[in-house]
């Protein structure tokens, strides 16, 4: 008889799996809907199989144990979140948790009385969701006294939530966490200096964060002692609008380790549009950023402020980013950053902004790639160790050199485009308005296309052609640094059967002096270097 029922239970286990998926979809549904066991004895070709004839108990109380473990898989899958549609902070217990249930990790901010619409404030639901996110079981640590939080979701669900201060995570020392999928907007009573979401620790300072630094460069503490200053690692913005009506800033990552910030829109902001201060290795991806919402042209462009991004740390890397209106689209104090997709269309140089500013005389240590400086300049004070190349420049956009204390050391300023209006523009321009640059070694301006604006380099050719003993080849309008040339090669080619003697006889004021022996038709061609190492 047990052979039977075997066979028996074969045959019935398709409709059992038809019966399960029907069941489920009408549960998800909503409807109404009740759950039948045929008897055995009525179908099948062991029409006179009934419990009562099944010999041996053991037998029968398998196939009970099979029926309701059966039953228990339908009703787990009718049991699958839905959601509370309130949340009072009073509340005992996560509105996602559910006793017997082993939920996913992704903490809805509706469940907790998050307004979708806008039309209410949402701050204490979110920073419930968020809490509630930073509570579940660790999954080990990251970074040495930083908890992995195993990847847990923030979801905002596609809302549009009003907030009133802050949204910041309740302690330190955490990481593996993602906010994502929402807008996220400042109600007109935010406080001015904020940020909308605030990636920073309660006892951080900024006598900490300078310490860190300092602790850094000079390399003297433990790794120990290293990670323990980090506030917070691999935590993740994504899929993000955030309007900061101005008053305030959009995100700041303090002291933080492997930040993301991916696929946001900022905008409205007074301060900056996203903030980085110490720590180390935030990535900023396909991300837009403006003041005011505009595609250039704006008429309003003369009062644009703020700046887009302020990077104030070291090994951070901005790309494919679109800084739309600021005053200052990225202000870097840090070293050791790189830049590549970066578009900059702020608030043009004409009136008095800049698309990057790179302030940290001495230890630059900056790669510009692959980007667009449109109407807006690269500023560069004391650049040490600076690189920009394959980037376009427009609308007379250029790069300046800034003397403080007259230090260029290691300046590449290679295979750029630059097109101008023709008004004589240079696309690498010297201001040495406050100290002359007196240090000067292996700078190289070169290989760079231009039009409708003055060409500069540190590598120059020509060649004259002329009859007598003197030839004077003046490079005054081409080379960038003034009255220095470090190295000269030429070449004399006379007509006819004259070999006189020549000789270079000055090499003063970018202009070069070649004399010959007697009076001779000849063809002159010099090559000059102003960025040979000393």
């Amino acid at each position: 008889m047990a052979t039977h029922l075997e066979c028996f239970f074969l045959k019935l286990e398709p409709l059992l799996t038809m019966a399960r998926t029907f069941l489920v979809w009408f549960l998800c549904l909503g409807v109404p809907c009740f759950f039948v066991i045929i008897d055995a004895g009525v179908y099948g070709d062991h029409q006179n199989l009934h419990p009562r004839t099944i010999s041996g108990a053991n037998h029968y109380h398998k196939d009970i144990r099979r029926l309701q473990a059966f039953k228990a898989s339908l009703t787990r899958h009718a049991s699958v979140a839905s959601t509370p549609s309130s949340f009072s902070s009073s509340s005992a217990s996560s509105p996602l948790l559910s006793e017997g249930v082993n939920n996913p990790r992704v903490y809805h901010v509706t469940s907790y009385g998050a307004d979708p619409s806008g039309n209410s404030d949402s701050t204490e639901a979110i920073l419930a969701a968020i809490a509630d996110a930073a509570k579940v079981p660790s999954q080990g640590q990251l970074m040495q006294g930083i908890t992995d939080l195993g990847g847990v979701h923030v979801d905002l669900e596609g809302g549009s939530y009003l907030i009133s201060r802050p949204l910041r995570l309740p302690a330190a020392r955490l990481g593996n966490l993602m906010i994502h999928g929402g807008t996220i907007r400042a109600s007109n009573n935010f406080p001015e200096d904020g940020y909308l979401i605030d990636l920073s620790s309660t006892s951080s300072s900024s006598s900490s964060s300078n310490n860190n630094n300092n602790n850094e460069n000079n390399g003297a503490n433990s790794e120990s002692s290293r990670s323990s200053r980090y506030n917070f690692e691999y935590i993740s913005f994504k899929d993000l609008l955030l309007d900061s009506n101005f008053r305030g800033g959009g995100i700041s990552v303090i002291n933080s380790l492997r930040t993301n910030i991916d696929n946001c829109y900022i905008t409205h902001f007074t301060t900056n549009g996203i903030l980085v201060q110490s720590g180390h290795e935030t990535y900023i991806r396909n991300t837009f950023l403006g003041q005011y919402v505009t595609a250039g042209g704006d008429k309003n462009e003369k009062n644009f402020s703020g700046t887009g991004i302020s990077l104030l740390g070291n090994d951070n890397a901005v790309t494919d980013v679109v800084i739309f209106s600021a005053a200052i689209g990225i202000m870097v104090t840090g070293q050791a950053n790189t830049f590549s997709g970066v578009h900059c269309y702020n608030k043009a140089t004409g009136f008095g902004g800049t698309g990057i500013y790179l302030k940290l005389p001495g230890l630059t240590q900056t790669r510009i790639v692959n980007s667009y400086m449109d109407y807006t300049s690269i500023v560069a004070e004391d650049p040490v160790q600076l690189h920009v190349s394959s980037s376009f420049f427009l609308g007379d956009a250029n790069i300046v050199l800034k003397s403080v204390n007259g230090v260029v050391n290691g300046v590449s300023i290679v295979d750029n485009m630059f097109s101008g209006s023709g008004s004589g523009v240079e696309i690498v321009q010297l201001d040495q308005s406050k100290n002359s640059f007196n240090q000067i070694d292996q700078a190289i301006v070169d290989r760079n296309i231009v039009r409708g604006m003055n060409l500069k380099a540190t590598v120059a050719k020509m060649s004259i052609q002329g009859n007598g003993t003197l030839w004077n080849v003046d490079f005054s309008n081409v080379l960038l640094f003034p009255n220095l040339i470090r190295n000269v090669q030429y070449s004399l080619s006379s007509s006819g059967g004259t070999f006189p003697n020549h000789a270079l006889r000055n090499v003063s004021e970018n202009k070069v002096v070649i004399e010959t022996s007697e009076a001779v038709d000849a063809n002159v061609f010099v090559t000059v270097d102003q960025s040979m190492v000393i």
